[in-house]
Formats: C-alpha cells, structure tokens, sequence
C-alpha cells in the first residue's frame, strides 16, 4: 500500500517560495517571489490535512477543488493537477499571483486555525500552471463543435477574458472590443508588473487569440460603435469594462498641479514598462523620481502605487490612510512588501487640503476611531488641533473606482443601473433588463477582486450559452 502523501502539517513548517531581498526588488519591476521547485512543491502540498469540510475551497469565489489538487501535486501527478485546477478556473497562475490568499483560501486553512501555519495554496497553485505552460500541457481551446452564433464582449479584463474562454469551449463565435491598445484590462495596464508579469497576461491573451477569440482594440463603444450596433451584429452582449471613475478629493487645493490619479499614474509605470513612451512619463509629471511622494488610501492600488514609486526612484514614499492597519482594506502581505522596501505609513491620518501649486505638500487631520459603522468598522474621527503638513512633490489618490455613467455614455435607453451606478443584473445569470445583454465583474458588483470577476465571467457565460441553446431549439421546431 503507498504511504499516505498527506497530513504532514504536524511536521513539516509552512514554507513560502524565496522572496527576493528589499534591496534588489526595489529596483527593478521583476516579480518579487521565486517559483518552487517541484520537491518543495510537493513538500509543501502534502501539509494539507484533507479535512472533511475544506473551508479553503468553500471561501474562494471560484470554488476551486483545492484539497485535491494539492493531493495531486503531493503524489507528483502535476498534470492531473493542471486539469483539475483549471477546469474551475480560466487563469489559475493569474490568482496565484495576485489573489489575497491571505484574506481568501489561505486564510481560512483549518491547519492555519489550529497554529500550525496555512498551506501555501497560492505559491502551490502558480507552480502547477506555470509547469503546464512549461511542460506544453496548456493547449488552445478547440470545441467540440463550431457554432454560428456570436457573443460580443465590452471590455477584455479578468471577467470579459474569462467569459471568452468559456464561450469558445462551447463552440460561439467571440469578439472582444477593448478601448485600450493592449487586451487585458486591469491585468495588464492596472497592476504592476512586480505582482504580476505582463508576458504571464499576455500569453493568455494569445491563446484566446490562437483559439479563435477576435480582439478590436482601439475601441470605445459610444464613440467607435454603437451599443446598439453591437446588439444588432452578436446574439449576445456582455459588458465587462470594470470601473475605471475614481473617487475623488475634496478641499483646498484639491485641483493643483501634482496630484493624480492612482489609475493614471500605474497605467502609465505599466506602459513604460512594455516599452512604450508616454509624455506625462518623460515629463515627470506621472513619474516619481526623485520626488516626495505620498499616496493617499489604504487599499491594494494604494499598496501598488507606493511600491511604483519606490522602484521609480522616488526619494520618500509616505501613504496616508485615515483608519489603522487592523481596519485597513489592503492586504496585510502587501503592506508588509511595502514596508520591506521602505515606504512609511502614516496610520489614522486625512486629508484635508493641499498646499502650494504645484503642490507642495498635503495638510493632514490625525484621526481616531469611534463607534463602529454600518458595516461594522470603527468610523475614523477628527482629532482637533492635531493638523500638521505632510511635504509632498506627487501626490496619488487611491480612493477607490465608481462605474462610470454607462446609459448616458453609450446614449441607451433601457439599460438600467443601480444606484451605485452600477448596471443592474441578476446575479446568477448576470442578465440585465434589456433581452439578450448580460454583465459581469465590477461593472456588476463595484469594485472588488480579479477572482470575483473571473467567477462572474464564468457564470455569464454559462448563462448565455443556455440562452442561445434555448433560441436554437425554438428555431428549430
């Protein structure tokens, strides 16, 4: 009988993949984790105990069978593995990267609850897919029957890609319309290549394009084409744009020069990157060199525009969020990559104004907690007398993303939303009031994680499939 591979949590540590040094990360846009090799691997994937309700698979969004891919990957059937894991998820060496495992899986390890420290199920789960890639097991998708039918995607992020994938295994004709010149969306132009590096999208944005997937870049609809236009050309629309409007800041000084916008200033770190020159890069004015930067907000793009800046070589990184770090929304990994590589945050602090213009630094009000709110977090309150100025050459708001007034843009009647302004859908087929147009991701729930998009692009994608099959056998009566 073989010897079981698993439960070996008792005596074997958790182990994480080599973390490059602070000093030399920081200098480069070069993902941050090494890869495991394939016995630590294993290793690490046979301390998972197995347990009989495995909360890891029940807290991701995407239900991924987790216990078992990890059994496969103890006992060395690394292809097995692959299949498993990508049969539940389009992009699984995507959410290795950048999933908060720590806030998702990982976090809610039964081994993890018992003090023995969680099962490194993100580290494991890039290592599977990155061998398949290696190994040639990652195939383009051929269906088992080509249909006629069309489906139009709005928007070619993580929720319009994975409903592609999706769509073309089940034979439908799929377009892609993508207002940005690369496909990808926030993979690709929204996080840093230190997290995530961009051949990683884009060699999936190539087999969407081996398999049959067609990507009009370049466009906006509303401007290049109609929405109606698209209804009329496809079977079936789904909008994926995401929500690209952010929040904004208010008080003096607000509109001075010197203070962007988070999205701006990492779309453009990303393009330079790849290569591209970009003018407000070459200018400085989206570029943090030998600057006194300070990003205000607490949430993962808070976290990447501040470890942006230190690799552009911004001679002080300071963020400012106006609750502590128990109460912040990011991940606790990130701002622990962020400290490594010396940004300083600056715990229960707002803005309240901007000095100079350009500026010249951020007058701050020091806060602290009161009574919680309505979600159940203590709400930040002012302190007063304790405002002081915070120097600053650049400063990045990282306040969050609304949806964008999509009825009024597109000029369309009929197309409903919430008021969030998000566009109103069912959420399990994602269908929305006009007959034959679904959405999915952020555009649907507001803004949240990659992970969630996926799910959604999966389901909507479902969804529309049993839509036309239902039209086919009505035509076929």
């Amino acid at each position: 009988m073989a010897k079981e591979p698993m439960l070996k949590f008792v005596n074997v540590g958790r182990d994480m993949p080599e973390k490059r040094d602070a000093g030399d990360r920081k200098g480069d846009f070069l993902e941050i984790y090494g890869d495991f090799i394939s016995d630590k691997a294993e290793e690490q994937a046979s301390r998972c105990s197995q347990c009989g309700v495995p909360y890891c698979q029940s807290h991701c969004p995407l239900h991924n069978n987790i216990p078992d891919w990890l059994r496969l990957t103890a006992s060395g059937r690394l292809k097995e593995a692959y299949e498993l894991s990508q049969a539940t998820n389009a992009f699984p060496e995507i959410c290795g990267r950048i999933c908060p495992q720590d806030r998702l899986c990982e976090g809610n390890c039964v081994i993890e609850q018992s003090g023995h420290g969680t099962v490194t199920i993100g580290a494991v789960e890039k290592y599977i897919t990155d061998t398949a890639w290696e190994k040639g097991w990652v195939e383009t998708i051929t269906p088992h029957v080509e249909r006629t039918e069309s489906v139009g995607i709005i928007g070619s992020g993580p929720g319009g890609i994975a409903a592609a994938d999706r769509l073309r295994r089940a034979g439908l004709q799929v377009t892609v319309y993508e207002r940005s010149d690369r496909a990808g969306g926030l993979l690709t132009y929204g996080i840093p290549s230190f997290k995530l590096e961009k051949d990683v999208v884009m060699r999936r944005i190539d087999q969407l394009k081996q398999s049959g997937v067609e990507f009009v870049l370049n466009c906006s609809v509303g401007e290049d084409i109609t929405f109606d236009a698209l209804r009329q050309k496809h079977d079936a629309v789904l909008i994926a744009t995401g929500v690209y409007k952010s929040r904004d800041l208010q008080g003096p000084g607000s509109g001075s020069a010197g203070i962007v916008r988070a999205l701006d200033y990492l779309t453009t770190s990303n393009k330079v990157s790849f290569g591209d020159t970009v003018a407000e890069f070459e200018s400085g004015e989206l570029n943090a060199e030998g600057k006194k930067v300070v990003v205000i907000g607490g949430g993962d793009t808070a976290m990447d525009c501040v470890r942006t800046a230190i690799r552009q070589g911004a001679t002080s990184v300071k963020c400012l969020y106006r609750r502590d770090r128990a109460n912040m929304p990011g991940s606790q990994r990130e701002t622990q990559n962020a400290e490594e590589e010396g940004v300083e945050f600056v715990w229960l602090a707002a803005p309240k104004g901007f000095a100079g213009n350009p500026v010249s630094g951020v007058m701050v009000q020091k806060m602290r907690l009161g009574v919680p709110d309505a979600s159940g977090r203590q709400s930040p309150e002012v302190i007063e007398g304790a405002d002081y100025v915070e120097d600053a050459d650049l400063v990045i708001k990282a306040l969050g993303f609304e949806p964008e007034d999509l009825p009024k843009l597109w000029n369309t009647d009929g197309l409903e939303v919430t008021r969030w302004g998000t566009v109103l859908a069912d959420f399990k087929t994602h269908e929305t009031k006009l007959p034959g147009v679904y959405a999915c991701g952020d555009i649907q729930r507001g803004a949240s994680l990659v992970v969630w998009a996926i799910r959604d692009g999966r389901e909507a994608a479902d969804a529309i499939v049993e839509q036309v099959n239902a039209a086919a056998s009505v035509a076929a009566e």
